[in-house]
């Protein structure tokens, strides 16, 4: 507790002296100037110029002018060095004062580390042979009134790092790399449906009936309407009403929000990929997301090297393809002695594992709990796990020739959940079924068993032409892809525990 006291009060003194620099500084008006334009980026600058030296700089006297925070300073009487950080990087500022003035020079040796400076001058090489920008003017843009922080490291620090994440952009050039790593895949994303014909559409986010998932929604109240209103939990089923319009593709980069608990893997609210193609089924969406994950793969390895760690995956396939019973017989403890085909004996196979379920419970339900108990941290390698029970998939078709068998898919990498996937239930009739089996489970306690929407079997009703539709979850796959093991490492601003 001592430490935290003295620490704050540090950073009390030091936002009173740099409070007492900014009135000075209004005096003369210069600072929070909006006119200044940069002209060039540090990065552009390291790379255009790696291979001139000194003297061809000297000659040639490229102007230029960069815009950046201070990141540190070594002032010294007549000659003095910074660095600037921009979007891009850094680069070292050469400032004299017998080049800059008197005035200038002093005006500079009073800012400190965090300040936004605006600089125009020459570029030049430093006898050590670091390319800088010789400053012929210097003009304070922003005042920094907090000191930044000096080290990052420990449990504490990174919980810091989340809650200000700002901060942690400009301490960590790393974290800029994931970031801009995120932005380039979820573009590649895009222009890879777009490339196919799909349609990017935009489905509501507050809905009166939450669906598309099983999962507990977040609940908000529309004043106008006076009317309970849910955050989506996917938007599954508006994106295939539109496949029934007509729509024979689309795709939506969307964000969902389910009301479940904080983890290393979960965020409350998650970005998704959902997409739908009619007279295609599961079979070819494998095909699909298989192919797609290979080029996301290689978009992130080949230009954002700073974004990755060891533990990054590659993800060219082919991958390794099990039905849910197959994956249970090969990795579940014990299967073995088991008949997975008999409820009764695959009850006892979860009791054997520890797997508490429900009385009412049928086959479908207990041989899931114990592919989610026992089998899916095992799934290492990129694996499609295939014909779930059709008791567990409330929207996808069943097989033909085995109807307890939905025709669902999902990829797992690493023991993730990565992808979600099915063959489309076009029957009306059936779906309408499945909904009020669902609909009794909720009245039973089952918070994460969906409504009834007859607003959507009334939509099936005008037909639904053979389609398939998966979701794969953006962020668990930039995980994969960057290496990272907690989910708040590659969001901007994670769900946090609210500060006392």
């Amino acid at each position: 507790m001592a430490d935290t006291a003295d620490s704050a009060n540090t950073v009390d003194k030091l936002m009173a002296q740099r409070r007492e620099k900014l009135e000075s500084l209004r005096q003369t008006g210069r600072v929070f100037g909006n006119d200044f334009r940069p002209t060039a980026l540090a990065e552009s600058l390291q790379y255009d110029y790696a291979d001139w030296n000194g003297e061809t700089l000297e000659a040639r006297a490229v102007p230029v002018a960069v815009a950046g925070r201070i990141l540190a300073r070594r002032v010294m009487g007549r000659l003095s060095f910074a660095t600037l950080q921009d979007r891009s990087g850094k680069i070292q500022l050469m400032l004299k004062r017998d080049v800059l003035g008197e005035d200038a020079y002093q005006m500079f040796k009073s800012l400190d580390i965090g300040d936004i400076l605006g600089v125009q001058g020459e570029l030049t090489r430093t006898n050590k042979g670091e390319l800088s920008v010789r400053a012929n003017s210097v003009e304070l843009l922003t005042k920094s009134l907090r000191p930044l922080p000096e080290k990052w490291h420990g449990l504490t620090d990174r919980e810091a790092r989340y809650r200000r994440r700002y901060l942690d952009l400009i301490m960590n050039p790393g974290v800029r790399a994931v970031f801009a790593a995120r932005s380039a895949l979820i573009q590649r994303l895009r222009s890879y449906f777009l490339e196919r014909d799909f349609l990017e559409v935009e489905t509501p986010m507050l809905q009166a009936i939450p669906g598309g998932a099983a999962a507990r929604p977040f609940v908000t109240h529309y004043n106008a309407l006076d009317h309970d209103f849910y955050l989506r939990i996917a938007p599954e089923l508006y994106l295939k009403r539109l496949v029934v319009g007509g729509l024979d593709r689309v795709f939506e980069l969307n964000r969902n929000f389910r009301n479940e608990g904080l983890s290393r893997r979960h965020n409350p609210e998650f970005t998704m990929l959902e997409f739908y193609q009619a007279y295609a089924d599961y079979a070819d969406l494998m095909d699909l997301i298989q192919n797609l994950l290979a080029e996301a793969s290689r978009i992130i390895h080949d230009n954002y090297p700073a974004a990755l760690t060891d533990e990054a995956l590659d993800l060219d396939g082919p991958f390794q393809r099990l039905t849910l019973t197959e994956a249970v017989a090969e990795h579940a403890p014990g299967a073995g002695d088991y008949d997975l085909g008999d409820p009764s004996s695959v009850a006892q196979l979860a009791g054997s594992l520890g797997v508490n379920g429900e009385s009412h419970w049928d086959w479908g339900q207990w041989l899931t709990s114990v592919f989610e108990a026992s089998v899916e941290s095992k799934l290492d390698k990129p694996t499609f796990i295939t014909d779930y029970p059709a008791s567990v998939s409330p929207l996808a078709r069943r097989r033909d020739d085995i109807p307890e068998i939905a025709e669902r898919f999902e990829l797992f990498v690493a023991g993730r959940e990565i992808a979600n996937g099915f063959s489309e239930l076009n029957d009306a009739e059936d779906q309408a079924e499945r909904f009020r089996t669902q609909a009794e489970a909720k009245a039973g306690g089952d918070d994460e068993a969906m409504y009834y929407d007859a607003d959507y079997v009334e939509a099936l009703e005008y037909g639904l032409p053979p389609t398939a539709g998966a979701g794969i979850g953006i962020d668990r796959l930039l995980m994969l892809l960057t290496g990272h093991n907690a989910i708040r490492d590659v969001l901007l601003f994670p769900q946090l525990k609210p500060e006392s």
